[in-house]
């Protein structure tokens, strides 16, 4: 009876030992595990932090066009041109963490940029609405088609925004392509392509490694896209930039004249590079209608006029663009260069409407993006081309692009108005699924 008391006492004893027991180990025996965890708070909280700012500037896109309802969406009248920037809530569909072909100088964000303002404007044309972009839309009026971007590097820019803008909606997959870049979105059986053109015409660009000046021949089309263009079925030309830089120019073999080329010891009559830019645009615009004589299928061309860059000074002299907002209207206004090479695009772009229609088969417009392009000085990558340029402080020389744009960004909305000339044309009788 005894031994049966005191195993009973024993046993209430470990019942009301050990629970205490626990509570006061407890706590020392969690203590490294919870100092180890505020050790590594920082690093995974700023970790956090930025993929939250990435997710949270995507929107999901608007609701799928109807094309039967295309009169009662759009304005075909529409000048998506004149406008002002606007202060938007709404934020990009896409960005670096959800579209991965994102070219990493343009990939801002994930390259520290701090400021996110800059992505949450939008273009209001000042006597119409400009939607915002579909993706689905655009892969619909793209079915069994080839798109493609033909120019220089902005070509590409605006290539990889419409690309990453898609994607939202359809995942693309790379088809090898030699001398260009190819995506296909099987869900339409659609076609995005880019290529290196930055003359549209033949030429060789200079370098640090290469020649000191451009060469240029004025008269014969860039082979390299030439060769593909009767299955494109709409063309992005893009160019104008590398004109700006000393080059020699050449037409049937022979030297007509150069720019900037007297400090290199040439002796050639220095003609600018206006009359060379129409010359290559002209021929470029000319063979397209040219190659399209005889065949049944049409195709609708596209020149994009030039995009002002922003540098604060020259661009090889350490020039910035650290503005973080848009200019309002009449803040800047556009350069006497910028303004003339907009000129030129948008008369040869005409005269080719002119020709056009003697032999049919061609589709031209212009995407006007000066005006709008101008006022946003603070959409460019500036010192965020690289990653993380200030980690180990201000550097005495910071590398900046002020002519691209990030990604996503004020680029995208050339796309919008884009879409819009494609259905402006589908409501004008330029059925694509007749193309």
């Amino acid at each position: 009876m005894k031994s049966r008391t005191s195993k009973y006492d024993s046993i209430s004893l470990s019942k009301t030992f050990l629970p205490h027991a626990l509570h006061l180990l407890l706590p020392i025996v969690l203590l490294p595990i919870v100092l180890l965890c505020l050790y590594l708070y920082p690093l995974y909280h700023t970790k956090s932090q930025t993929n939250e700012l990435h997710y949270a500037t995507v929107s999901p896109p608007p609701p799928p066009y109807s094309v039967n309802d295309i009169h009662k969406v759009d304005d075909p009248s529409c000048d998506y041109f004149n406008g002002k920037w606007i202060h938007d809530k709404t934020g990009p569909l896409y960005n670096g963490t959800t579209c991965v072909t994102i070219k990493e100088s343009q990939n801002c964000i994930t390259n520290g940029r701090p400021d996110s303002n800059y992505l949450y404007y939008r273009w209001n044309p000042t006597q119409c609405n400009l939607p915002r972009f579909e993706p689905n839309t655009f892969l619909q009026l793209s079915k069994n088609k080839h798109i493609s971007f033909v120019g220089d590097s902005l070509a590409r820019n605006q290539f990889e925004s419409l690309l990453c803008m898609l994607s939202s909606l359809s995942k693309p997959k790379p088809v090898h392509h030699k001398g260009s870049h190819w995506w296909h979105f099987e869900s339409h059986n659609a076609t995005l392509s880019v290529y290196w053109s930055p003359f549209l015409v033949q030429g060789d660009a200079r370098s640090k490694l290469g020649p000191s000046l451009n060469t240029i021949h004025l008269d014969r089309v860039n082979g390299k896209w030439e060769k593909d263009m009767d299955g494109m079925d709409l063309v992005v030309l893009s160019f104008g930039n590398w004109f700006n830089v000393p080059s020699i120019y050449y037409e049937k073999g022979l030297v007509i004249g150069c720019l900037n080329c007297s400090s290199y010891g040439l002796n050639y009559t220095d003609i600018g590079f206006y009359v060379p830019l129409r010359k290559a645009l002209r021929k470029s615009l000319n063979r397209i209608i040219e190659r399209r004589v005889g065949k049944r299928n049409e195709i609708g061309v596209i020149v994009r006029t030039f995009s002002p860059s922003h540098f604060d000074g020259d661009w090889d002299k350490s020039g910035t663009c650290s503005k973080k907002e848009p200019y309002e209207n009449g803040e800047k206004e556009i350069g006497e260069m910028e303004s003339e090479i907009r000129r030129v695009e948008i008369e040869e772009v005409e005269n080719a409407k002119v020709k056009a229609r003697e032999f049919g088969g061609v589709r031209f417009e212009v995407l006007d993006v000066t005006q709008l392009a101008l006022l946003r000085p603070d959409g460019h990558p500036g010192a965020y081309m690289n990653p993380f340029p200030f980690k180990n402080g201000v550097p005495e020389r910071v590398q900046n692009d002020c002519v691209h744009w990030c990604l996503p960004g004020a680029i995208d909305t050339w796309n919008e108005i884009f879409l819009e000339m494609m259905k402006k044309w589908e409501l004008e009788g330029q059925q694509w699924s007749e193309l």
